[in-house]
């Protein structure tokens, strides 16, 4: 037998985007239901997160909560190839904001928040499965099966989808489209790194480039508890030289980076390594009858620059302001109001990806020509700021980025390490 209820907002998914949605609609007074498919705590990457992440906590009424959970520390980002390195400390980032943000265990984090959530007021039904999905413009009807088997049709005046890598409502209602980037594959553990102290800095996160393939490169986030996040990000037919399991295969090509292998040369491997392949993903829109995309539900990009939770999170706060205007009567245009002032932050971070793989970001992160108004403006980005149009790296990104990349080179055309 099927149950059928009546609610204002549905939104799928508790995770980073769900949880900030839900949290911003019940201090708006909005009913609201959240569905999600596990139960929390529950694994999850995606752990350095962006200064810009910490604007949408605050603004959800969480951010006093995150503060006291003892999350690692973070203040910019760091990039290494052989002997080179850059670093970048977002106080100086040319959009004015927070100086810090978090390093943290996605498990702990998305509980926190939607715990938060909860608190003031949204219903969070765990272990809950989506089968059915209807949306037309007199609302969006959910069929939802319970971890006991029992199923619900939920009737809603409106559906969040933050399904994260889940991507329902792009999988039921036919939105799913191909990914401008290569297909690409990653790696990752966690790990009792070790690491000696004064060896590395722990308030940024480390990204290096393989000595050899510019396109291969690791990802070594800080943990609080001497503990960090490991990972290798490269194309599926590079890591298929490699034999092994998972860890061993982890564990080989981390040994092809020297600076690696010295930092992680005490680390004890006591977390079994994961993989995760064809992440990169887009959608026809990110809108429709009585529906909203959220986050990665939408677009994911790379985790390269770790712009996913800042966008998931950006792409909540927007769509709730959108959706609460709708929900008092009055008229929303989700192109105008929505989708297209998302997607020049999502725009600007995927040519920063692109310049990233192609070598233009290296040539400009390596040279160390770039003066200091233009590394303010690059910090920003790295920092999450990649909507504010004043700076000329969100406004015209890849024209930007080709310019300062053909300047660095020419000033100093840097040797293979």
């Amino acid at each position: 037998m099927t149950t059928r209820e009546r609610r204002q907002v549905v939104v799928i998914g508790a995770g980073p985007a769900g949880s900030i949605a839900s949290a911003l609609l019940t201090r708006r007074r909005r009913d609201v239901l959240v569905l999600e498919r596990q139960r929390f705590p529950r694994f999850s990457i995606g752990e350095s997160l962006l200064v810009h992440c910490l604007d949408f906590v605050a603004e959800a009424g969480l951010i006093e909560a995150v503060d006291a959970a003892g999350f690692q520390y973070k203040n910019g980002a760091a990039f290494a190839w052989g002997e080179r390195y850059g670093e970048f400390d977002f106080s100086e980032a040319f959009t004015p904001g927070r100086v810090s943000t978090y390093e943290v265990q996605r498990a702990a984090f998305d509980k926190l928040l939607a715990d938060g959530a909860a608190s003031q007021g949204a219903e969070i039904r765990y272990e809950t499965e989506i089968v059915g999905v209807e949306c037309t413009a007199s609302g969006a009807e959910v069929t939802a099966r319970a971890a006991d088997g029992s199923v619900r049709t939920i009737h809603a005046d409106f559906l969040l989808d933050a399904s994260g890598f889940g991507r329902i409502l792009p999988r039921q209602l036919g939105l799913e489209r191909p990914s401008q980037f290569p297909v690409r594959h990653s790696i990752f553990s966690h790990v009792a790194d070790r690491i000696p102290a004064g060896a590395f800095d722990r308030n940024k996160i480390l990204v290096t480039v393989h000595p050899e393939h510019r396109d291969v490169w690791f990802w070594l986030i800080p943990f609080s508890g001497g503990r960090a996040s490991l990972g290798v990000v490269a194309r599926q037919e590079f890591l298929k030289r490699y034999a092994g399991t998972s860890d061993e295969r982890l564990r080989t090509v981390v040994g092809e980076v020297p600076s690696l292998a010295r930092l992680l040369a005490e680390a004890d491997w006591d977390t079994p390594a994961r993989e995760v392949g064809g992440y990169a993903a887009g959608v026809a829109a990110m809108h429709g009858p009585a529906f909203a995309l959220l986050g990665n539900a939408a677009e994911f990009l790379d985790p390269v620059f770790s712009s996913g939770v800042t966008i998931a999170m950006r792409s909540a706060s927007m769509a709730v302001d959108a959706l609460d205007r709708q929900l008092a009567g009055r008229e929303v245009d989700w192109d105008r109001d929505f989708e297209r002032p998302l997607r020049v932050g999502i725009d600007c971070f995927r040519e920063f990806v692109s310049a990233w793989y192609d070598g233009r970001l290296q040539d400009i992160f390596f040279s160390g020509n770039h003066a200091s108004r233009i590394r303010r403006m690059i910090c920003s980005v790295l920092a999450g700021y990649a909507w504010d149009e004043r700076n000329p790296f969100v406004a015209a990104p890849r024209r930007r980025l080709d310019a300062l990349a053909e300047l660095c080179v020419a000033a100093n055309r840097a040797p293979r390490p």
